[in-house]
């Protein structure tokens, strides 16, 4: 293998590495951790700029491996040999460099694919992690307006109900005055009666 696609493999095993460290479920505080230690690189504008440039030199592989494999595919289809022994050599070295196009085509297709899946399951991770913080306050703050609301209405509860009881009470002391009032007036209509 040469050495640029021996490159691309490390970069994809290391995408690999980074993508299963996204995707481990971790508690929300480790996870934001893990997502400001892993994004601190990406800050930076030269290291953004040689990522792009690697990038696209995978790119520019992917494209050069592609084309090899059509030219080989192409190659072995048309193949027509004169002699017994120049067939079997001839072929099998077409199919060996079939396979190592084919190889080299994956190899750095993968690469891309995992690239774009990495960028957009850290977009996700990051945007959950911001989400279930918005959920988390919105939720205290619901809670802590329910108290104060429910406070508040018990405060105005409870002081409707003493109001009421003492209401209550001099609704009370009225029905015992009037109870004794009318109790002495028949008493004393019960004595003129008598009398």
């Amino acid at each position: 293998m040469a050495l640029y696609y021996s490159l691309v493999f490390g970069l994809l095993i290391v995408e690999i590495v980074f993508f299963t460290i996204l995707s481990l479920p971790y508690p929300r505080k480790i996870r934001r951790t893990v997502l400001t230690t892993v994004s601190a690189p990406f800050r930076n504008e030269k290291f953004q700029i040689a990522l792009k440039c690697i990038l696209g030199f995978v790119l520019i592989l992917f494209i050069d491996s592609v084309n090899r494999v059509f030219t080989v595919n192409n190659e072995l289809s048309g193949f027509n040999p004169n002699g017994m022994n120049g067939i079997v050599n001839d072929r099998s070295e077409i199919q060996a460099r079939r396979f190592y196009s084919q190889r080299n085509m994956y190899l750095c297709g993968f690469t891309l694919f995992l690239t774009m899946i990495l960028l957009r399951t850290y977009s996700l991770v990051a945007e959950l992690i911001v989400t279930k913080d918005k959920v988390d306050a919105l939720s205290a703050d619901g809670l802590e307006e329910s108290k104060t609301n429910d406070s508040k209405k018990i405060t105005a509860l409870k002081e409707e109900l003493a109001a009421k009881d003492q209401e209550l009470e001099l609704l009370k002391e009225k029905a015992e005055s009037l109870s004794k009032d009318y109790d002495s007036e028949t008493k004393s209509k019960v004595k003129q009666r008598k009398a």
